[in-house]
Formats: structure tokens, C-alpha cells, sequence
């Protein structure tokens, strides 16, 4: 039986690395493969003042699965790092996958990858991106330790294997689509794709209707999902979103989604001290960045009078709810600023619904303009109002979303990093 070994999040954490670490557990799990899941216990520094851990689920992913889950790994603490290497050579595994999503996790993840390495495991990078969005000169040299030693890499789409490539040139590389290992010496780039999210099901008995007149949304809902990050670019999706107010008054918008910076008690002595000194670090190393905590889109609603036309659910949504906001949605907005594969379009699919996205990143890869959404020019505020009133005048088939997501799923996935 094949063994692997997943090092990433595991389902106590809110976001999307922790969905697709599970998801991809499950589906090796449905392949036969005896699958760990080692977790960190505490993902990044101490001074990071936000709460990480999904308090509000009740729903265990893992319910039904043969998926045994260890957290172990405490980014402030080198003696646990060494205790996860050891607990992973004890496991014996084919493999061991890496999520690879932030660069400061560099710095362990770098670490116990080169220990690992020295044993017959093949060490896996599984990069969800390798350029961060806000990138510094701390974050490269990170990118360059933790990526720099390992076997194979998966990537999302060819825009990270060209970041992979530009961030360590000196890396000979071999790349296809299928899942085979280089014998010549190469290090492997398996380009695959994210793939469908299947850990939320559409409820088949959901009163849409009811549910949309309880929550006072109109005919057209233009749905924003996820965390309120800067680089999503909520707030030109809301200014957009006013020019088509002001010209139909059958639209809604539902913004549902936490807002990433503000998750933690502000009266609290500690969460200020947390917040200035990683405000401090932050302008260290990213000198002429915003600062992402003073970050608060959802004022717009008020200062463009949108307050009858706009449901907000600032807050983390359980599992249980996830499907209720989809399903009461026409079309997804994902007006990024800069983008890698994103959680929110493979979760857009699994609830079939279409995405109107920018030209930015991998959306012009996996989104074909007519066919399963609709693209935008990236900060362009006519631009994504205009594709926003074409899909009102054009709606996307959903047969179309059904197609694109039988090509993306999590079994042929798996069965690519296992080469069957």
C-alpha cells in the first residue's frame, strides 16, 4: 500500500489551504493510499495578530475517511520541527506533500524538507504559488531556502511554473501534465490545476426563493466570498457594482466573507501590542506597502448608498452554511487584483455557479470569456461594471460550469501525483 504524508493545515484551521490539504487527503484516501495529515500547531509567528483556528464548524471533514491527523508543528518553536522530521521518517512514507502557500514558512518548511531528503521519501512542494503577493527581499530569500530542495513539484498553472523557473533559475526541471518522473536528473513539475472543491454539497431541497426574500436580496445576486483581503480587490468590485445599481433596480450583492485583520479582541492589551509590532515588522520589510489592517472596503456600502442593495456577513462562515450563500447566487466576483488558482473559483464550480473575474493571473488560463464566465480588465471600474450588465444580458449556461468541472477533479489529481 502506498503511504503519504501531508504537511500542511489540517481541518481545525480556517481557509483555503486548510480545505485543500483535507480534500486532497480525501481523495488519496479514496485511492487506497494510507494518508497522514501533519499539521502545525501554530502556523506563523507569534506577533501575527489574527485567530487562525475555525472555531464555529461543526462538520468533520474526516468523518468516514482513514486519515489520521497530527499537529505537531509550532513555526516559533525549531525543537518541534525537528520532532515532525522524526515523526515522518518513522511513518516510512512514499511520499511527503508540502502546501506551499505562504514564504514565511520558508524557514521550517526549508529545514525539515533537506532532512527529509536524505531519505528514500520523495519530498513533493505542492505550490500554490511561489511570488507573493506582496513580496520583499525577507520573503524571496525564504521562497528561495524552502523551494529550493525537492524532488517534485505541483503546480496550479503555468504562471507558477514560470515564477518556479524565475525564482530559482539555476533549477533544471522537466514539466508535463501527467504525473511521470524525470529519470534524468531533473527535478519534476507536474502542471496540474486546482481542483473542484467537494467538502460543500448544494442542499437539492433549498428554497431558493424563500431564503433570498429572508435575507431581502433581489433578482440578480452578485456574490463576494471569502476573506477581506486587499489584493481581492473588493472594494473596485463594490464600486462597480454601483454603476449597475444605478441603472437596475433588480441587483443585489452579498458580500460574505472575514475580514482577515480583524478576527481578534482590539481591547485586549495583547492584540494591541500584536498589532503595532506587526505593523512595525511589516513596514521593516515592505516599506512602501499599505497596511493591510487599516483595510476596510465594506465602509463603501455607506459612502456610495448601497446599504438597501447590499447583504453583509462579515464573519467566518461554518461549514454548515457555506452552501446557503451559493446557492442563492448568480455569479461569483472575483475582481483580484493579482491572483493565483483560487479556492473560490474551484468552490464556484462545485456549486456550479459562473465567475466574473480580471485578466489577471491564471483566470484567463482557467476561465474562457463566454463560455464559463466572464473577464474584466483589471482595475478597470467600467470594465467590470460592463461585464457585471453583460452577464445579466448573456447568463452563462450552467451546463457549461458542469463541463469545466468534470475535467477538474480531485481523483485524476491524486492520480497524477501517484503516476497511475
Amino acid at each position: 500500500m502506498t503511504k503519504a504524508v501531508l504537511f500542511g493545515p489540517g481541518p481545525q484551521f480556517k481557509g483555503g489551504i486548510s480545505n485543500y490539504n483535507t480534500s486532497l487527503a480525501k481523495a488519496l484516501d479514496k485511492l487506497g493510499v494510507e494518508v497522514h495529515i501533519v499539521s502545525w500547531t501554530q502556523q506563523y509567528p507569534a506577533i501575527i495578530p489574527r485567530d487562525f483556528i475555525d472555531r464555529s464548524s461543526k462538520t468533520d471533514h474526516l468523518e468516514g475517511t482513514n486519515i489520521k491527523v497530527t499537529y505537531i508543528t509550532n513555526y516559533n518553536n525549531p525543537f518541534s520541527w525537528a520532532k515532525t522530521v522524526s515523526l515522518i521518517k518513522g511513518l516510512k512514507p512514499d511520499m511527503v506533500i508540502f502546501q506551499w502557500a505562504i514564504a514565511l514558512q520558508g524557514l521550517p518548511m526549508g529545514w525539515m524538507a533537506r532532512r527529509l531528503l536524505k531519505t528514500n521519501i520523495e519530498v513533493i512542494f505542492d505550490c500554490h504559488l511561489v511570488v507573493q503577493k506582496e513580496s520583499s527581499s525577507v520573503d524571496k530569500f525564504f521562497t528561495r531556502y524552502g523551494l529550493k530542495k525537492a524532488n517534485t513539484y505541483l503546480t496550479h498553472a503555468y504562471k507558477t511554473v514560470d515564477e518556479l523557473t524565475s525564482t530559482l533559475p539555476e533549477l533544471k526541471i522537466t514539466v508535463n501534465e501527467t504525473g511521470d518522473r524525470a529519470k534524468d536528473g531533473t527535478s519534476t513539475v507536474i502542471k496540474l490545476y486546482h481542483p473542484i472543491y467537494d467538502l460543500y454539497q448544494p442542499d437539492p431541497n433549498f428554497d431558493i426563493e424563500k431564503i433570498k426574500a429572508e435575507l431581502g436580496l433581489r433578482k440578480y445576486v452578485f456574490l463576494y466570498f471569502g476573506f477581506i483581503r486587499k489584493y481581492k480587490g473588493l472594494h473596485n468590485a463594490i464600486k462597480a457594482f454601483k454603476k449597475v445599481a444605478d441603472k437596475r433596480d433588480d441587483v443585489s450583492m452579498l458580500i460574505v466573507g472575514e475580514s482577515f485583520w480583524n478576527t481578534l479582541d482590539n481591547k485586549k492589551l495583547g492584540t494591541r501590542i500584536k498589532q503595532n509590532l506587526f505593523k512595525f515588522a511589516k513596514s521593516l520589510v515592505l516599506k512602501n506597502s499599505d497596511n493591510e489592517q487599516d483595510y476596510r472596503p465594506i465602509d463603501l456600502v455607506d459612502e456610495l448608498n448601497l446599504q438597501d442593495r447590499t447583504v453583509i456577513v462579515n464573519r467566518f462562515v461554518p461549514n454548515e452554511e457555506v452552501n446557503k450563500y451559493w446557492q442563492v447566487s448568480d455569479v461569483v466576483l472575483l475582481y483580484y487584483l493579482t491572483a493565483t488558482p483560487s479556492g473560490v473559483e474551484s468552490l464556484s464550480y462545485n456549486f456550479n455557479v459562473p465567475v466574473l473575474a480580471t485578466k489577471v493571473g491564471h483566470f484567463p488560463e482557467t476561465i474562457k470569456d463566454g463560455y464559463n464566465g466572464y473577464l474584466a480588465e483589471a482595475e478597470n471600474i467600467d470594465s467590470m461594471a460592463a461585464q457585471m450588465e453583460r452577464f445579466i444580458e448573456h447568463p452563462i449556461p450552467r451546463q457549461n460550469i458542469t463541463e469545466t468541472a468534470k475535467v477538474l477533479s480531485w481523483e485524476n489529481y491524486a492520480k497524477a501525483i501517484l503516476n497511475r
